[in-house]
């Protein structure tokens, strides 16, 4: 990045800005490359578009902007958004600066050097927070044409479709039976239409470092507006993959014994927050977002093929994980009744 570039525009657009400014890039995140900022006044943290030719509608930073700036005021906890940059000349790309939070980040749901009691209230503060995300009020908030209306999952449906067969790589007959298996299982559109942020996992929450109070969800590049059982399906189905820094996820983990929820407790938790009754088919939705996540993996390795990854190597081994998610989402249709 040219900062003496950046620090002209943020000493223009963000208020109480005093440079010059550094930048480290973070290793995390696949899909918008996401930096700190150190300057005089302070710390932010800036997000960007990637560089190279990128899928129409894909990266979309400044939606990531608009909805966190809505919810400034809600019972959803986000940074305070500072100035979205739109014009390319500036950094080549669009890009968007937020305040820095300085929380507790937490990779691996196992939560291996907690105590259990830590863990359960950390499990239970998700599941508030995701009905907080739920709950929010798309009138007041001014997101009700944050996405369309009508049946989400069969929108959301054609669209990974139809982005997975514009970065597909190699033929994958599981994929291909299980993106026929969701288009013949569909579920009636039942009229929930809410705020969805599309990647609720636990690393993508930051936590008080000296409790389990959530400090801030990040990373709403993929929120829209839609059904919820879609959010609580992916908490679900990203517990199903292996323990450790790269699955993060909680198979074969005795979680009775460790104080994390079963499944079927989460679910119970997440709705008792949100005030409605357990879903039922839930099996559809998890392989649902097993299928959807294998479509944002085949794009991330795409974009490591093409060298416009945000870490390349990275990118290139969560690609190959693609089959392995087909595989998953064929086995959870029937897994969670």
């Amino acid at each position: 990045m040219d900062l003496d570039r950046l620090s002209t525009w943020m000493a223009a657009h963000v208020p109480g800005f005093d440079g010059p400014v550094s930048a480290q890039k973070f290793d995390v995140g696949q899909s918008n490359p996401t930096y700190l900022l150190t300057a005089g006044s302070g710390r932010y943290v800036l997000r960007r578009k990637p560089d190279g030719e990128l899928l129409k509608s894909a990266h979309a930073v400044d939606r990531e902007y608009r909805v966190m700036g809505a919810l400034a005021d809600s019972d959803v906890p986000v940074p305070r958004m500072l100035a979205l940059c739109e014009d390319p000349q500036v950094l080549g790309t669009m890009f968007y600066v937020m305040e820095y939070v300085d929380g507790r980040g937490v990779v691996d749901p196992s939560m291996p050097d907690a105590p259990p009691e830590q863990r359960a209230a950390i499990m239970e503060e998700m599941a508030r927070v995701l009905a907080a995300i739920h709950r929010v009020d798309l009138a007041a908030t001014g997101l009700q044409d944050f996405g369309p209306e009508g049946s989400y999952f069969a929108r959301q449906l054609a669209r990974w479709t139809k982005q997975y067969r514009a970065t597909q790589t190699q033929d994958l007959p599981d994929m291909e039976a299980l993106i026929d298996w969701l288009a013949a299982h569909l579920p009636q559109d039942d009229g929930r239409r809410c705020l969805v942020h599309g990647d609720y996992r636990i690393d993508n929450l930051l936590f008080d470092p000296n409790g389990p109070r959530c400090l801030a969800v990040l990373d709403w590049e993929l929120s829209t507006t839609g059904h919820p059982f879609a959010d609580l399906a992916g908490v679900i189905m990203q517990w199903q993959l292996p323990t450790g820094s790269e699955g993060r996820g909680l198979a074969g983990v005795d979680r009775a014994a460790a104080g994390l929820p079963s499944d079927a407790d989460f679910i119970a938790r997440y709705c008792h927050h949100a005030g409605i009754a357990p879903p039922q088919g839930f099996g559809f939705y998890v392989a649902f977002a097993f299928f959807r996540m294998a479509a944002i993996l085949q794009g991330v390795g795409k974009r490591a093929l093409d060298g416009n990854a945000a870490n390349p190597e990275k990118g290139l081994k969560l690609g190959a994980y693609v089959p392995r998610f087909a595989e998953l989402g064929l086995e959870a249709r029937y897994a969670h009744g």
